[in-house]
């Protein structure tokens, strides 16, 4: 296992170095080829324009945003460069909270958390307290120059920290219809 980033956990005063190695491997995901049916050959995806049917060029191609039917904004390289978030190597702790707290639809992405030299009596203090206390160290990261909301839990003898949405990423469930709460009787729920 590889580690993808080094950096630290911190809060307050106390800064525990640590590397971030990713809990989920990629064998699940399986990719298919789109193929022709008589002879297998690899069907190729052309940039085609709406409005005339040409196909465009990757230079003459642009990043919009829609903001109304129809109408963009066109960012260019430099004011994606801008904005870019620039990685602090830091899971930095905001706020100790009761894991039951934070309903499950949150979490999105496990890592595993490893001290580093230096750190392993401050990691494993953390590590017990979060395990005794049943909290979990709610955190903000930046990965690939997008900051993330992060929780920072005890597993057995480890650290984890699982990247979570932001409340505003979750879609409102209103429009999912499900029956209503019934009486069942011991026997049906046994």
């Amino acid at each position: 296992m590889r580690t993808i980033w080094k950096g630290s956990i911190s809060f307050g005063l106390v800064s525990i170095p640590i590397a971030v190695y990713p809990a989920t491997s990629g064998a699940e995901r399986v990719s298919f080829n789109m193929l022709r049916k008589g002879d297998l050959s690899p069907i190729k995806f052309k940039r085609v324009a709406e409005a005339d049917g040409k196909e465009v060029p990757w230079e003459q191609i642009v990043k919009g945003y829609q903001y109304e039917k129809g109408q963009y904004v066109v960012f260019e390289d430099k004011d994606f460069d801008a904005v870019e978030l620039e990685s602090t190597h830091t899971i930095a702790i905001k706020d100790f909270v009761d894991e039951k707290e934070i309903n499950p639809i949150f979490f999105q992405t496990p890592y595993y958390l490893e001290p580093m030299k230096g750190g392993d009596n401050a990691y494993a203090l953390l590590r017990d307290v979060l395990a005794e206390t049943g909290k979990v160290g709610i955190a903000k990261v930046t990965l690939r120059n997008r900051e993330h909301l992060a929780a920072v839990k005890a597993q057995g003898n480890l650290l984890v920290m699982e990247l979570m949405h932001f409340a505003q990423e979750i879609a409102p469930a209103d429009a999912i219809k499900a029956p209503p709460a019934q009486s069942t009787g011991a026997r049906e729920r046994e």
